[in-house]
């Protein structure tokens, strides 16, 4: 019978190998299939980040969770995204923080305007209790929070005239991500919101139908949003940091050493992910900077302008969390 086997073998070599390969730990079928919504271009820091987190995950489970990476908006945009991983429809996604108020909304004291120093201050923040306990804030309301994600400074950027000071802003139609929090704070600063898709902001900028929109380094550069709009007030008027989730559904299915695994990998990938930010915003802006964009940094004086007028959201979002607010103002 070995005889005949191996006769059998040599003469379908294709099909050997590929039982052979069958026997392979990393070419296993996996027992979960599992699905990622991101919705940025592949080569985004957030995607990468997932991708690795993916393929963290697969190596480490030996190839039991296999975790498939849709990105540029395929599984649909931010807030119909976290929706499905709600209910159970999509298992993970990188969403912003801005998104997940309306499951939370405590979760709107981490994006208030002008509420961290720098960079340095925001995973002072993150990365230590305040924000291991806002992770788990969301754990009844069917999401699964994994880590943080860094999607730099938002800034404001027009495509007719630059804006220099908060007076400019007024009446001006600014596009911003669907979130109630965001309107209220353009309204706060004296403009118009304008929800509409990620992916339609270019058309809108280039015709007209909006003035402005707000917007990471990245974002303005990849979207190429910097060709139409390319006037840019650097006022940082909220760090809104990314968020990995996981369906809580998706959660419960999956084995406790699993789960476990999955919770280190997305600590690891959100390492990976900052430093590949800050090497993206960088080239971002280099490439803004060549293209003739117009970069205006906001006077001190305007600053607290723009901090006096955002109160208001501080109030209605903050009201009841001033306690928590100070704690963060107050982190080294």
């Amino acid at each position: 019978m070995k005889r005949v086997w191996g006769t059998l073998l040599l003469s379908a070599g294709i099909l050997s190998i590929t039982l052979i390969g069958c026997l392979h730990p990393q070419t296993k079928t996996p027992t979960y299939v599992l699905r990622y919504a991101e919705n940025q271009a592949l080569d985004y820091p957030t995607t990468q980040g997932g991708i690795y987190f993916a393929r963290l995950v697969e190596e480490r489970t030996n190839g039991d969770i296999k975790i498939h990476m849709h990105y540029g908006e395929e599984l649909g945009e931010e807030s119909s995204v976290l929706q499905q991983v709600h209910f159970g429809g999509i298992d993970f996604a990188r969403v912003s923080t801005a998104q997940i108020i309306p499951y939370s909304e405590k979760y709107a004291i981490l994006i208030l305007p002008y509420l961290y120093r720098d960079d340095r201050h925001l995973w002072s923040v993150l990365d230590r209790d305040i924000g291991d306990s806002f992770l788990g804030e969301i754990g009844n309301s069917g999401l699964f929070g994994l880590s943080w994600y860094d999607a730099g400074a938002r800034h404001f950027y027009t495509s007719k005239k630059q804006l220099t000071c908060l007076e400019d802003l007024q009446g001006l139609k600014i596009r911003v991500q669907v979130s109630p929090y965001m309107e209220d704070m353009i309204r706060a600063l004296g403009a118009e919101p304008v929800t509409i898709p990620y992916s339609l902001v270019y058309s809108n900028l280039s015709t007209g139908a909006v003035d402005g929109a707000e917007n990471n380094w990245p974002s303005y550069e990849s979207m190429d949003h910097y060709q139409v709009a390319p006037y840019i007030l650097l006022d940082g008027h909220i760090r809104i940091p990314e968020m990995q989730v996981m369906s809580a559904q998706t959660a419960a299915m999956l084995p406790k050493g699993y789960l476990q695994i999955i919770q280190e990998c997305a600590k690891e990938s959100a390492e990976y992910e900052r430093q590949l930010w800050v090497e993206r915003e960088a080239a971002s802006r280099k490439i803004a900077e060549e293209a003739g964009v117009v970069i205006m940094n906001l006077s001190e004086k305007e600053r607290v302008k723009f901090q006096q007028a955002c109160e208001p959201v501080y109030e209605k979002y903050a009201g009841d969390y001033r306690d928590i607010v100070q704690k963060i103002l107050g982190t080294k």
